[in-house]
C-alpha cells in the first residue's frame, strides 16, 4: 500500500492551486501524479481542508457495542444458557463461534460438562484398567 502524501506537500499543492497554477505544472514540481493533485485540491475545494482520511483497519464487527452488553447481562443472569439460544434471542448474525470468540475476549470462559455427571470421570470401556506385561 502506498503511503499517505506529507502534510508539506499537501500545503504546497493548495498554495500553488490557490495561486492559479497548473495542475500539470504542480505535479511536475512535487513529483507527485495529477491525479493527486487533482484529488487533494477538490477536497480542499469541498472540505476546507488536505488532511488524509483514516485508513480502514479490518472489519468492522457484525454485532455492536450495546448488543453484547446486553448479551453478557443475559448470561449473568442465566449463566448455564447456551450460545446458540443468546444467538436466536438476539437475532444475532455470527455463528456460536464467533459469538465465543467475543465472548472469549471479553474475559468469559465455559466449562463443558458431561452429561452424565459434572464430577463423574469417564471410563475407557476397552481398558479394564491393568497393565500388560510385555516380558
Amino acid at each position: 500500500m502506498v503511503k499517505p502524501i506529507s502534510n508539506d506537500k499537501r500545503a504546497a499543492i493548495v498554495k500553488h492551486m490557490q495561486e492559479g497554477k497548473n495542475t500539470k505544472d504542480v505535479a511536475k514540481w512535487l513529483l507527485v501524479s495529477i491525479r493527486t493533485v487533482e484529488r487533494i485540491w477538490r477536497k480542499y475545494q469541498k472540505q476546507g481542508h488536505y488532511q488524509p482520511e483514516p485508513l480502514n483497519c479490518g472489519r468492522k464487527p457484525l454485532v455492536n457495542k450495546t448488543t453484547m452488553d446486553k448479551v453478557v447481562e443475559k448470561i449473568q443472569e442465566h449463566p448455564d444458557i447456551t450460545l446458540q439460544k443468546l444467538i436466536d434471542e438476539f437475532k444475532l448474525p455470527i455463528s456460536q463461534s464467533a459469538l465465543c470468540r467475543r465472548l472469549r475476549k471479553l474475559g468469559l470462559t465455559f466449562k463443558r460438562r458431561h452429561a452424565t455427571h459434572p464430577n463423574k470421570q469417564i471410563n475407557n470401556p476397552k481398558s479394564n484398567g491393568s497393565t500388560h506385561n510385555l516380558s
